[in-house]
């Protein structure tokens, strides 16, 4: 797969999405130079995306949201795509056990539906961990609030936004 979007992307329309809004506020707030594009075909998985997008599945920056099972914290780890997270090296790093949430609990938390879940824009503050193996990657493209929005944002950019803790959470 190459490294540039591939032909099937919009230009977001004149009426942006609540949800898509609420990510295009976040990104210029946050002083980030990012268009966020729409694809034709859904981008809900990372090999949606990376199909839809026409680039590795390794660049799509996937949103998953744990919760942490003593305190109830929301935990956000944005992962390569082509990566699973270890739940064990996760819960270390937060310092309590963790389990995946559930749809309710990621639309309470992050105001987004799973498959839409933008690193950023959240409803309410969350444990930020972003994947270091990320860097490995000039672009990475991050869903920008529905399963048809995304962004391209290089790793560093990314981390800086998110305000995230770069850590290894990849299983071995």
């Amino acid at each position: 797969m190459s490294s540039t979007p591939s032909e099937e992307l919009r230009a977001a329309p004149a009426d942006l999405p609540a949800a898509v809004a609420r990510v295009a506020k976040a990104l210029s707030e946050q002083g980030a130079q990012c268009d966020i594009v729409f694809t034709a075909a859904s981008a809900r998985t990372a090999l949606e995306a990376a199909s839809a997008l026409g680039v590795a599945v390794g660049q799509i920056a996937k949103s998953i949201v744990f919760r942490t099972r003593t305190s109830d914290r929301g935990v956000l780890v944005i992962a390569a795509g082509d990566h699973r997270i270890d739940e064990a090296k996760l819960g270390a790093l937060v310092g309590e056990s963790i389990e995946r949430a559930n749809a309710a609990f990621v639309k309470s938390a992050t105001g987004f539906a799973i498959g839409g879940v933008a690193p950023l824009g959240h409803a309410s503050p969350l444990i930020v961990l972003c994947d270091a193996s990320l860097l490995r990657f000039d672009v990475v493209w991050a869903a920008a609030g529905t399963p048809h929005a995304v962004f391209p944002i290089s790793p560093a950019e990314l981390f800086r936004i998110t305000s995230a803790r770069v850590v290894d959470v990849q299983q071995d």
